[in-house]
């Protein structure tokens, strides 16, 4: 009777993945992890792409986007600095600082604000620029938050669209145009962040839009429309419509796995990897992950098939590392 029973229980949970059941037994088998320090699981993933990435080319220049707790030992701003994240990063980002926390448009918090400041000062003291990306598409809003930003030691890149699909006109000339060589993401004085290419017809308009500008530093895909940018495409990039040099640096998301990227299985929905969560209900299409699983972190970088080389290969200077915030997901 009881080989009997079993033999009922595997057949039924092998009618269970037939049926596209597969995620109960992915919870089964791999149930939300206790007892991690998720920050510093996050901390370890990004120093472990800093090492190969600058093995490869020491000035590679690497950026967690949010996720600013983790520049101290527990996430606390009265708590000490966590020198190995620091030494690890080039600067950092941060949205939504001043606009676009609650809503685009909308000011952030006051109390917010000020949370997020005090975090990271701590980076920008031990000599990291700060990036901000506002979201807001008022002039008003727009000219407050690149001088707020300014005021406060950052610099600023007012998106009028939360996509991140184009190049706003505003301001004209931009904001602290200059004709400078950027060859340290330290020396940038102002960015653009152009993510999504959905806008342009084609590379080659991409590249052109892009060139015309004069951005100490570009924040792009590697990719456009599944197909990755070649290193003499970004070599195009890296002079200003005024002459000057300036950086290219690519994003990446570590914290989420995205199904319209090259590397997603189109089984995973059904036969879930053990590392791979439930799908963000604000993204579609992105997926939470346990980052600090290796078959997740072989995806991300550490072999010539990762993600990380082919950034690396196109001849980028440096990557945008997203939802470096991942840890919340897990802590709450």
């Amino acid at each position: 009777m009881k080989n009997y029973t079993l033999m009922l229980i595997i057949f039924l949970l092998s009618v269970s993945c037939k049926n596209g059941d597969s995620a109960k037994l992915n919870l089964m088998n791999n149930p939300p992890p206790t007892g991690r320090d998720f920050k510093q699981d996050m901390r370890d993933f990004v120093i472990g792409i800093s090492k190969y990435a600058k093995a490869e080319n020491k000035n590679f220049a690497i950026v967690p986007q949010n996720g600013i707790e983790l520049v101290t030992a527990n996430g606390d701003s009265q708590a000490p600095p966590s020198t190995t994240y620091l030494d690890a990063i080039d600067a950092n980002g941060q949205e939504d600082l001043l606009y676009g926390y609650d809503n685009d448009d909308q000011a952030t918090p006051t109390a917010t604000v000020t949370y997020l400041k005090s975090l990271l000062n701590i980076s920008k003291n031990a000599g990291k620029k700060i990036f901000v990306t506002d979201y807001c598409s008022a002039v008003s809003k727009m000219s407050n938050s690149y001088a707020k930003n300014k005021e406060a030691g950052y610099i600023s890149f007012a998106a009028n669209q939360r996509d991140l699909n184009n190049i706003p006109s505003f301001p004209n000339p931009i904001y602290q145009a200059n004709g400078n060589n950027i060859s340290n993401i330290n020396e940038a004085q102002n960015f653009l962040y152009l993510i999504n290419p959905d806008k342009f017809s084609s590379k080659s308009q991409f590249i052109d839009a892009v060139k015309a500008t004069n951005y100490d530093l570009i924040i792009m895909d590697l990719f456009f429309n599944d197909k990755a940018f070649t290193s003499a495409e970004i070599a195009q990039l890296k002079t200003k419509a005024n002459g000057g040099k300036r950086l290219v640096i690519s994003y990446m998301s570590i914290g989420e796995a995205e199904d319209y990227r090259y590397y997603w299985k189109t089984d995973w929905k059904k036969n879930k990897p053990l590392w791979l969560d439930s799908e963000n209900p604000n993204w579609k299409g992105n997926y939470k992950v346990h980052y600090w699983e290796n078959d997740w972190q072989k995806i991300i970088y550490g072999n010539s098939t990762s993600y990380l080389q082919k950034i690396l290969d196109a001849n980028f200077d440096g990557v945008y590392l997203d939802i470096i915030d991942g840890f919340e997901y897990y802590e709450h």
